[in-house]
């Protein structure tokens, strides 16, 4: 099994999805990693020999933040928005979207699930 970044990469898929569950590595950036390291896309995990692993480790550790300095910077920049009061900063301090999404319906994954109301129900017809 492959360790990379800290992430231990499952050995029975093929590099290019394995190295998607590193934070910070989608498809695009798998496919430029093993490009520059030379290891075909298709091949698997576990048949990766150590010198072809330290390759990746290597590119990937030169060309940026993955994993753990990528969460704290996104963790900073969205301190840095609620310090200064910006908008995005008031919207994720509520846990809000901060995008323009509508939230009159939907954004429920950001909103978590509905909170009960006092003196609501739903009314039943009575057909007769």
């Amino acid at each position: 099994m492959a360790r990379i970044a800290g992430v231990d990469i499952p050995p029975n898929k093929r590099v290019e999805i394995g190295l998607t569950y590193i934070y910070g590595i989608g498809r695009q950036r798998s496919k430029y990693i093993l490009e520059k390291a030379g290891v075909d896309k298709n091949r698997k995990v576990k048949d990766l020999s150590e010198d072809e692993v330290r390759r990746i480790r290597d590119i990937i550790q030169e060309d940026g933040n993955v994993e753990g300095d990528l969460r704290k910077n996104i963790a900073l920049d969205i301190k840095r928005l609620v310090e200064i009061g910006s908008y995005r900063g008031y919207r994720h301090r509520r846990g809000l979207p901060c995008r323009g999404q509508r939230t009159h319906t939907n954004a429920r994954t950001k909103k978590g699930p509905r909170k009960a109301v006092a003196g609501k129900k739903k009314t039943i017809s009575k057909k007769g």
